[in-house]
């Protein structure tokens, strides 16, 4: 069974989530949640492709889209949330402190619109292979 709409809807959702974790200043939370909205959209692109999809990281999932040049910029936007897997959520990501201590809003911007062209990416070549 194909479940990649449901997999690029919660994607979209998600990028919905770090948006309003921005603005009520979860930086940590965005960074994360926008990782979350690209790993799941990057997902379904490839279940709309008929492959079986496991793991978290991003990057090889986009290198594996191998019907598609995916442009270099998207592969370093996954390369930049895939760093937010971890340590955005527990204080062992880091020597000492919270990961609240390590996140800003110039990096929760900076992974939202990262987040936001990679779902869009995969949306697009979503609706180009039905």
């Amino acid at each position: 069974m194909n479940r990649s709409q449901d997999w690029l809807a919660q994607a979209v959702r998600d990028l919905q989530k770090a948006q309003t974790d921005i603005q009520f200043e979860y930086w940590e939370w965005a960074c994360f949640t926008a990782q979350q909205a690209a790993e799941k959209a990057v997902k379904a692109l490839l279940m709309a492709r008929g492959m079986d999809v496991w793991g978290h990281a991003i990057t090889p999932m986009l290198r594996a889209v191998s019907d598609v040049n995916v442009p270099a910029r998207l592969i370093e936007f996954a390369q930049l949330l895939d760093t937010y897997y971890i340590p955005t959520r527990y204080p062992n990501g880091f020597a000492i402190g919270k990961p609240a201590d390590y996140f800003n809003a110039s990096k929760a911007h900076e992974a939202f619109e990262a987040a936001s062209e990679i779902v869009r990416f995969c949306q697009d070549h979503i609706t180009r292979s039905r």
